[in-house]
């Protein structure tokens, strides 16, 4: 597996008042295409920033960031936004589900700026949201399903772009212990399949029992870098 994302000096710095925070501070990453990446540490460590930065949602104040040999920072705004619709898939702790929206409408929302033919936008959603186990849910509103099934439809959403790399930033985190472990479970799956998947989380035993490797952040910089009980 040949790297294809990685970082270099990777900074990202805010000002709290008359406070500098080191959100992310001198990160260098390499991560390699197929991997399942875990990103632990305590809060506040610059997980999150990290992933943020990643994903082309965030701006570095310095160092690089570098995807299939093209660097983010080179990218004019509508680069960077086709980077974000057509390479990367986002899964948050909170679902971010439309509430007035059904599952379905959900997921074909995720190819609505993308060009994509109406006709072609069900089909793909449908087929998105079947492969998760959810074809009898196609037209429930979020309000009608389960912690376990919206974030089941909010996956759908993020696989429906057929993504290259898909960054799940405390995926589990609103979950109960079952429903974890199923989401769990599920990106294991994806990633048997070939997905890319950089996951944050505050599940130690999560991380070590489904990443091939883990990297632990303390105050915006990896004090760790290790292969998960899965190896690699």
């Amino acid at each position: 597996m040949n790297s294809w994302l990685k970082t270099s000096r990777l900074c990202r710095y805010y000002r709290r008042g008359p406070q500098e925070i080191r959100a992310v501070d001198n990160v260098d990453l390499t991560v390699r295409r197929g991997e399942f990446l875990g990103v632990v540490g305590s809060s506040g460590s610059g997980k999150s920033t990290l992933l943020n930065l990643l994903a082309g949602l965030d701006t570095p104040t310095s160092g690089s960031i570098d995807f299939n040999n093209v660097t983010l920072g080179s990218l004019s705004r509508r680069e960077l936004s086709s980077y974000r619709m057509r390479s990367v898939g986002m899964v948050f702790q909170s679902f971010n589900l439309l509430h007035y929206k059904t599952a379905l409408e959900n997921v074909e929302l995720a190819l609505y700026f993308s060009g994509t033919s109406k006709a072609v936008r069900r089909e793909r959603a449908e087929s998105s949201l079947e492969t998760l186990g959810l074809s009898d849910r196609l037209d429930h509103r979020p309000s009608d399903l389960s912690g376990g099934e919206q974030q089941r439809v909010a996956i759908a959403r993020a696989l429906v772009k057929e993504p290259e790399i898909l960054f799940a930033d405390e995926p589990t985190g609103n979950l109960d212990h079952d429903n974890a472990l199923q989401i769990a479970e599920l990106l294991a799956k994806l990633n048997r399949e070939g997905l890319t998947i950089l996951l944050v989380t505050h599940n130690l035993d999560l991380a070590g029992s489904y990443c091939s490797r883990i990297i632990t952040m303390n105050y915006g910089k990896i004090i760790d870098d290790s292969s998960g009980t899965r190896g690699v």
